[in-house]
């Protein structure tokens, strides 16, 4: 293939001003087209609505694309790791962390909370119903009632994980334990088709429609609170990473404007993520 400048040397010529435009027209619109980054984020952000609410903000504000690569919190890491992203939307605090002591990541962001629920059979058959978590799964377990658990190193998985040690049940969750190895929206599917108790972030379940019988029994209890961050994957590690772009991107989304699009996401009224910015 002939390099760019050969082309327009050949249609500098009389009668030819509309090639030189036209290629001049599509060499811009290569350029813009790279004006993408790729952001591992979690599954919650996703399926919450979130990110089709926030985005096309920054897009406008900076005119920078992102592509999503929505997965668990572990698999967004190990993303990071591989260098196959620029920026990681996360809500693992302590993986994230490490992550970034290990040199994955340059520096870890507060960005917004929300909480994690336990939802289950309106009719609560083993009566979790209150604000109490480990005293919920250790009834849910005591009963061998039907639990979906995402089982795929999620944030959400890693926090069920430690309620689940808190209450002295890490090996012992009952027969009617079951790990589905899918995202936040799959397990309430499931959790909605055979009638079972399930735990997962409030803004998913907010903007989960087949709920079926399902309600939301155990919410309040302190430690059921969901923090998410942002990183810039570590250019040290991997040079390609496009570092201006994805900072552009951290510094939005944890300035007043981007703040303010988070708090303005609500269904039916209800706020979904609270901005924290600066003050975890």
């Amino acid at each position: 293939m002939k390099p760019l400048s050969h082309i327009v040397r050949t249609v500098l010529q009389p009668g030819r001003h509309l090639l030189v435009a036209a290629v001049c027209t599509l060499s811009l619109a290569s350029v813009q087209a790279q004006t993408t980054i790729t952001m591992a984020s979690t599954t919650s952000t996703e399926q919450s609505g979130l990110f089709g609410y926030l985005l096309p903000e920054f897009k406008k504000a900076s005119g920078i694309d992102i592509k999503v690569v929505a997965l668990g919190t572990g698999q967004a890491l190990d993303m990071g790791r591989r260098g196959d992203a620029d920026v990681l939307f996360v809500h693992d605090k302590v993986a994230e962390e490490k992550f970034v002591a290990d040199g994955y990541g340059v520096k870890r962001f507060p960005v917004m909370y929300n909480d994690f629920v336990i939802i289950g059979p309106k009719s609560d058959p083993v009566g979790v119903k209150g604000k109490d978590v480990v005293d919920a799964l250790k009834k849910i377990a005591a009963a061998n009632a039907s639990f979906i658990s995402r089982g795929d190193k999620s944030g959400t998985h890693a926090a069920e994980l430690r309620f689940w040690k808190a209450a002295g049940l890490s090996d012992a969750k009952g027969s009617g334990y079951k790990e589905c190895g899918c995202g936040m929206g799959p397990a309430l599917n499931v959790a909605s088709g055979s009638n079972a108790y399930v735990m997962a972030d409030r803004g998913t379940w907010l903007n989960f429609k087949n709920r079926g019988d399902l309600a939301v029994l155990v919410e309040g209890d302190k430690r059921l609170f969901n923090q998410y961050g942002v990183m810039l994957v570590n250019p040290a590690k991997h040079p390609h990473v496009k570092v201006a772009d994805a900072q552009k991107f951290i510094d939005w989304v944890t300035s007043p404007q981007g703040q303010g699009v988070i708090a303005q996401y609500k269904i039916a009224g209800e706020q979904l993520f609270f901005p924290n910015a600066g003050n975890e």
